[in-house]
C-alpha cells in the first residue's frame, strides 16, 4: 500500500509540474504581447509592468482558472486570457504591498521590490495601471464571444479584488494593530485577503464553461478549503521557512506581532488543519474523477509549498 501511495503521489506531482511549467510559460508569454514597451515616455511605466508580472511567481491563480475551465472543455486561449486577468490584480496587489506605506518590503520572488528596482511613483502606476489591464483582458471579445460571459467574468474578479474582497481583507490586516482578532476574525480576514482571488480563480473557470451557479456548489467549496489551506501554510512558512527559497522576507508577523493561525492554534494544530481541509477540498472533486488530477495535486501542492 505504501509503494502505492507513493507512485500516486509521484504521478501527482508529475502532472502539477507539468501543469505549471505550462501555465507558466503561457502566462508569460501573454503578458509579453498585452504589454509591449512604447516608443515614448511610457516605456519606463510599462517596463515596470512588465518587470512585475514576467518571470514571477508560482502562477498559481491562473493554473486554478485553466485546471477548473479544462473539466467543462473551455478552449485553452481564452482559460488563460482569463487566469491572466487575475494574475494581473495578484501582481498589483504585490506591487502596492511591498510599498513603504505598507508593508515596506525590499524582496519579491528573488529579486528587488518593483519600488526598489524603479521608484515608488512608478510602482503605484504600475499596479494601478496591472488593475486596469485585468479588466481590459477580460473585456475583450478574444476572451469571450459572449457578452454575459465577459460581463460575469468581470462582475466575479472585482467583487474578488475590492472592499468586500482582497482590498477589504489587506485593509483588515493592517488594522491587526489595534484590533485584538480571534480565530473567527482570522478566518474572516484571510477568506477576504488570500482567498477571494483563489475562489475567484476557480469560480471564472465555470464561468467560461457556462456552468450555472447551483452546479458550481462543490467547486465553491473546493476553492474555499484551499484558500484557508493557503493562508494558514502561509503563516507557518513566515514563521518556520527559509528566505532564500521563499524569496522575500520572512518573520513579519512575529516581528509586528500579529495573530495567524500559528499564534492562534499553534503550529502542529495549524498544520493539522491545512492538511484536513486540503483532503477535504480533494474530496469535493470526487465526482470529476481523474479530470481534476490537476486541481487535486493543486490542493496539496498548498500546503507542502516551500515558498
Amino acid at each position: 500500500m505504501l509503494k502505492a501511495e507513493m507512485q500516486n503521489a509521484g504521478a501527482s506531482d508529475d502532472i502539477l509540474g507539468a501543469g505549471l511549467r505550462q501555465i507558466q510559460h503561457e502566462v508569460d508569454e501573454a503578458f509579453d504581447s498585452f504589454l509591449p514597451v512604447p516608443q515614448d515616455s511610457r516605456a519606463r511605466l510599462v517596463e515596470a509592468m512588465r518587470y512585475a508580472a514576467i518571470g514571477g511567481g508560482k502562477r498559481v491563480r491562473p493554473l486554478l482558472v485553466a485546471a477548473t475551465a479544462d473539466l467543462f472543455g473551455v478552449d485553452r486561449h481564452a482559460a488563460v486570457r482569463a487566469g491572466c486577468a487575475v494574475e494581473a490584480i495578484h501582481v498589483y496587489s504585490l506591487i502596492h504591498d511591498d510599498l513603504p506605506c505598507m508593508d515596506n518590503d525590499d524582496l519579491r520572488h528573488g529579486k528587488p521590490t518593483l519600488h526598489k528596482a524603479f521608484d515608488e511613483a512608478t510602482a503605484v502606476l504600475a499596479g494601478d495601471a496591472l488593475h486596469a489591464l485585468a479588466f481590459e483582458i477580460l473585456s475583450d471579445h478574444a476572451t469571450s464571444t459572449d457578452p454575459f460571459t465577459r460581463s460575469e467574468l468581470i462582475l466575479t474578479l472585482a467583487g474578488a479584488s475590492g472592499m468586500n474582497g482582497m482590498a477589504g481583507g489587506q485593509m483588515m490586516d493592517m488594522m491587526a494593530d489595534e484590533q485584538d482578532y480571534d480565530l473567527r476574525a482570522i478566518t474572516r480576514l484571510q477568506q477576504l485577503k488570500t482567498g477571494a482571488l483563489l475562489a475567484a480563480s476557480v469560480e471564472m473557470g465555470a464561468v467560461l464553461g457556462k456552468v450555472a451557479i447551483e452546479g458550481r456548489s462543490h467547486l465553491r467549496a473546493y476553492a474555499r478549503d484551499i484558500g484557508l489551506a493557503f493562508q494558514i501554510a502561509d503563516d507557518l512558512l513566515d514563521r518556520e521557512g527559509d528566505e532564500a527559497k521563499a524569496g522575500k522576507a520572512l518573520r513579519k508577523d512575529d516581528g509586528q506581532g500579529k495573530q495567524t493561525f500559528v499564534t492562534l492554534m499553534g503550529a502542529d494544530s495549524a498544520r493539522a488543519q491545512a492538511n484536513a481541509l486540503v483532503e477535504q477540498a480533494v474530496g469535493h472533486l470526487a465526482s470529476h474523477g481523474e479530470d481534476a488530477a490537476v486541481l487535486a495535486a493543486l490542493a496539496r501542492f498548498v500546503v507542502e509549498r516551500d515558498r
